[in-house]
């Protein structure tokens, strides 16, 4: 499907990611980012620049429903 999404950088280390989903947040250098997404769930990527050699783990939000 079709995908929209607007990357805006704040800082020098900073991206705030707008989406039909909601807003998230990046923040990170070279080699190393932590990324909270707009579902709420987060993401820690680690890479090895230069190389496309990346390890990426992701954590689901498991918001509480009453």
């Amino acid at each position: 499907g079709l995908r929209l999404r607007k990357s805006i950088k704040v800082g020098k280390h900073v991206r705030v990611n707008v989406s039909k989903s909601g807003v998230g947040v990046s923040v990170g250098v070279p080699g190393a980012r932590i990324t909270k997404k707009a579902n709420g769930g987060t993401r820690t990527t680690l890479s090895i620049p230069g190389t496309g050699i990346s390890y990426v783990k992701e954590k689901s939000s498991k918001k509480k429903r009453k």
